[in-house]
Formats: structure tokens, C-alpha cells, sequence
């Protein structure tokens, strides 16, 4: 009787359709040791440190080492509030802004004024092969924010280290008097 009970599960088992509890594969975060990941956001920080040192020093051909060659997202994008008032003043603003990393460091070398960008709230997400950083920001020149918003980076570790492939930010700057 024991058999035939066992040779029914097995059976039910093998039906179509019948539903087996899988465990998922597991990322290759999952992979990751404490110590590696710790080393990835580590190298992470000091891109986002590179990256604020070369806008200070208005070194545009540091900045420009901190990216992908290729790469060429860079999207600002209006707050809603911000794009009401860029309307208000032009019914053709646009709230969706597109740009490259080549074209910021340009206006980062050949800028007289003082950039000095702030990052807050940092977070960061890697799997030791791709990486997504989130932080909210200050863009202040000559002394004051001139935009503030959410940015998000997304990086990729290259065979010479992390290197930025995409940068998207919100922006919300100050009201004009």
C-alpha cells in the first residue's frame, strides 16, 4: 500500500502544469562577499569624489576620464513646478533636456564661475559589475544653489575600474525675484 502512495505523488508530480516550488538562482549579488562589495562601493565613492574634484579644478578632460567613451545619457529633467515656470517664460521649454557628459565638460573647462556641487543621501547599489547610485544635490555656483533635485548615476566596472555610463537628474532650480 506504501508503494502505491509513493508511485501517486510521483506521478502527481509529474503532471503538466503541476506547480513545483523552485528557489530562485541567485543574483550575482547574491555571489558578492561582504568585503567585495564594501571594496565596489568604496572605488564608487571615490568616482563621486574624482567627479567633484575635477568640476572644482574646472578640469573637464579629468571629468570626461570618469566615463564610458561611448556613453552619452545625460538627461535633466524639470521638476513640474520648474517646468510650469520654464513655460510660463517659453511655451517651448522643454521638460526634458538631453545632453552628453562631453558637453558638461566643456562648460566645466571653460566656465569662469565657481561650481561647487553638493551630495547628500547617498546610496548605492552594486553587484560588483554594474552599479546604481542615488543621492539627492546642491549645484551651487559662486556661492549659491543655483539647482537642486534627485540625481542618479548608473556605472559600469570597466577593465580599468568603475566608470559612469549614465547620468539623470531632476531639477528644480531657485525661483528667480
Amino acid at each position: 500500500m506504501l508503494k502505491l502512495k509513493n508511485l501517486a505523488l510521483c506521478a502527481v508530480a509529474l503532471l503538466p502544469g503541476t506547480v513545483t516550488a523552485q528557489t530562485p538562482a541567485p543574483s550575482a549579488a547574491q555571489f558578492q562577499t561582504a568585503n567585495d562589495r564594501h571594496a565596489d562601493e568604496t572605488a564608487i565613492e571615490q568616482v563621486m569624489k574624482q567627479y567633484h574634484a575635477a568640476i572644482l579644478a574646472h578640469d573637464g578632460t579629468a571629468l570626461s576620464g570618469l566615463f564610458l567613451p561611448d556613453a552619452n545619457l545625460w538627461l535633466n529633467v524639470l521638476t513640474d513646478s520648474a517646468y510650469a515656470r520654464a513655460q510660463a517664460k517659453s511655451p517651448t521649454a522643454q521638460k526634458v533636456r538631453v545632453s552628453t557628459y562631453r558637453d558638461f565638460a566643456k562648460l566645466v573647462s571653460t566656465t569662469p564661475k565657481s561650481f561647487d556641487p553638493e551630495h547628500s543621501n547617498v546610496v548605492i547599489h552594486t553587484d560588483g559589475t554594474i552599479a546604481a547610485v542615488y543621492f539627492d544635490f546642491v549645484f551651487n555656483v559662486d556661492g549659491k544653489a543655483n539647482n537642486r533635485g534627485s540625481e542618479t548615476w548608473q556605472l559600469v566596472k570597466a577593465a580599468d575600474g568603475w566608470r559612469i555610463a549614465s547620468i539623470i537628474y531632476s531639477s528644480e532650480p531657485p525661483v528667480q525675484q
